[in-house]
C-alpha cells in the first residue's frame, strides 16, 4: 500500500483582482513539490477567511493527502468562512490525489458521463456602466464568443426595505428597462435568466414575476431570503411563475446538503443552485444532485468567480446523471485566463470539454499570483 504524500506548505492566497473583486485560492504543497489548489472567494470575505484560515492552516503543515482533513474541519452548521475554506481543502486534496494517480479529478468521482459541459454567461460584473444599452452590449459580446445562455442581475434599485415602503413598480422599473434591452439584444430565441439577489419581499415577488411575462425568461433567480421557515411561500413563487411558463431557481449559499433539504421537500425550486466553493467537497455536490432528482430539481452549479471553482466545477458537471448548465462569469477580467497560464477550457456553441491533465487541469500562476496578493494572507 503507497503512503499518502504529506503536506509541506499551506497558504491561502489573496489576490485583488477588480475593484470589486477578490478572489481567495488556497495553496497545498507537498514534500515531493505537487502543489494542489483549491478555490475560497467569498464577496467582500476577506477578513473573515483570513480568520478562518489562521484557524485551519496550521494543522495541515505536516499532514498526509487525505480527505478525512476535510472531514475533520466541517462544522455541523459552518460559517460561510468555514465551509469555503473547507471546500477549498477538498478541492486542493482531490487536485493532489489526482496528480499522483495521473488522473482527472473526475475520473476520481466516478467517470465523465459529458465531455461537454453546456455554459450560460453570467454578464452582470462585465456590464458598466449598468444601462438598459450597457447590458444589452454585454450581451452582444457574449453572443459574438458563442454563447446562447445569459444572465444578468438587474434590480439594483430594489432591496427587501424598499419593497416595505410601497411602489414596488417604480422600484422595478429600471431593472425590467435592463432586462428588456438584454432580450432586444439577444433575440427571441436565446435563453434569459435573470438573478434577482433576494432583493423582494413575497408580495413584490409576485408582481415582479407578473411583470416579467412578456420577457420569456428561462428562470426567475433567488427572488425572496431563503430560510427554511419560507420554503412553502418560495414554493408559491414557483407555482406563479410556473403559469408563465418560467421556472424557479435558487440555493447558491447551501453549506451542505441538509441545508437544501427543506426546500426540497416544499418544491421551492425547480433548479437548485449549489457551489462547489460552499458546499463542503465535490462528493458532497454528488449526494446534493441526487436528492434533488429524487425531489424534481434539477442542478445548475453557481460559478461566479474565479478558474479554480470554474475548473472543479467543469470536474463535478461532468459527473452528475443530470445537469442543467454551469454557470460562467463573463468577460469580468482578462485574470481570469491569466491566472492559470492560457485559458481554462475554450467555448465552442455555448458548452466548455473539460480541463485536459491530471488533477484539476489548472493551477494558478505564481508569477502573476505575486502581483495581486492582498497584503499579508494567512499562511
Amino acid at each position: 500500500m503507497t503512503t499518502p504524500a504529506t503536506i509541506a506548505e499551506a497558504d491561502l492566497q489573496l489576490l485583488r483582482i477588480t475593484n470589486k473583486t477578490v478572489w481567495a485560492f488556497l495553496r497545498l504543497e507537498t514534500k515531493d513539490g505537487r502543489v494542489g489548489w483549491g478555490e475560497a472567494t467569498i464577496a467582500n470575505g476577506e477578513e473573515v477567511l483570513r480568520e478562518v484560515a489562521g484557524r485551519f492552516l496550521p494543522g495541515l503543515r505536516g499532514a498526509p493527502v487525505d480527505l478525512g482533513l476535510v472531514e475533520k474541519l466541517r462544522r455541523a452548521e459552518p460559517t460561510l468562512a468555514e465551509a469555503a475554506f473547507a471546500s477549498s481543502l477538498d478541492m486542493a486534496l482531490l487536485d493532489l490525489q489526482g496528480q499522483a494517480l495521473v488522473k482527472p479529478i473526475h475520473a476520481l468521482l466516478g467517470g465523465a458521463v459529458r465531455q461537454d459541459i453546456p455554459l450560460y454567461a453570467n454578464i452582470n460584473r462585465r456590464t458598466s456602466p449598468r444601462t438598459p444599452e450597457g447590458f444589452a452590449a454585454s450581451a452582444g459580446v457574449a453572443t459574438a464568443a458563442g454563447y446562447t445562455i445569459f444572465k444578468l442581475a438587474p434590480f439594483d434599485e430594489v432591496s427587501v426595505e424598499r419593497c416595505a415602503r410601497g411602489d414596488i413598480a417604480a422600484l422595478m422599473a429600471p431593472g425590467l428597462a435592463r432586462v428588456r434591452a438584454t432580450r432586444e439584444a439577444i433575440g427571441p430565441e436565446a435563453t434569459l435568466r435573470v438573478d434577482c439577489h433576494w432583493r423582494f419581499d413575497h408580495a413584490a415577488a409576485e408582481a415582479m414575476i407578473d411583470a416579467c411575462r412578456e420577457l420569456a425568461l428561462d428562470w426567475i433567480e433567488c427572488p425572496v431570503p431563503e430560510v427554511a421557515d419560507a420554503a412553502p411561500a418560495i414554493a408559491a413563487l414557483r407555482r406563479r411563475a410556473a403559469g408563465q411558463g418560467c421556472r424557479l431557481a435558487g440555493l447558491e449559499m447551501g453549506t451542505s446538503p441538509a441545508a437544501f433539504e427543506p426546500f426540497l421537500r416544499a418544491g421551492s425550486y425547480d433548479v437548485i443552485m449549489p457551489d462547489v466553493k460552499y458546499l463542503g467537497g465535490l462528493a458532497r455536490f454528488q449526494e446534493l444532485a441526487a436528492s434533488a432528482a429524487r425531489h424534481g430539481a434539477i442542478v445548475s452549479p453557481h460559478n461566479p468567480t474565479g478558474p479554480i471553482c470554474h475548473a472543479a466545477s467543469l470536474h463535478v458537471a461532468a459527473v452528475l446523471p443530470e445537469l442543467d448548465s454551469l454557470e460562467v462569469q463573463f468577460d469580468e477580467t482578462p485574470l481570469f485566463d491569466e491566472l492559470v497560464g492560457g485559458v481554462v477550457s475554450p467555448v465552442v456553441a455555448g458548452a466548455a470539454a473539460l480541463p485536459a491533465g491530471s488533477g484539476l487541469g489548472v493551477a494558478i500562476d505564481p508569477v502573476v499570483a505575486a502581483r495581486l496578493r492582498l497584503g499579508e494572507a494567512a499562511s
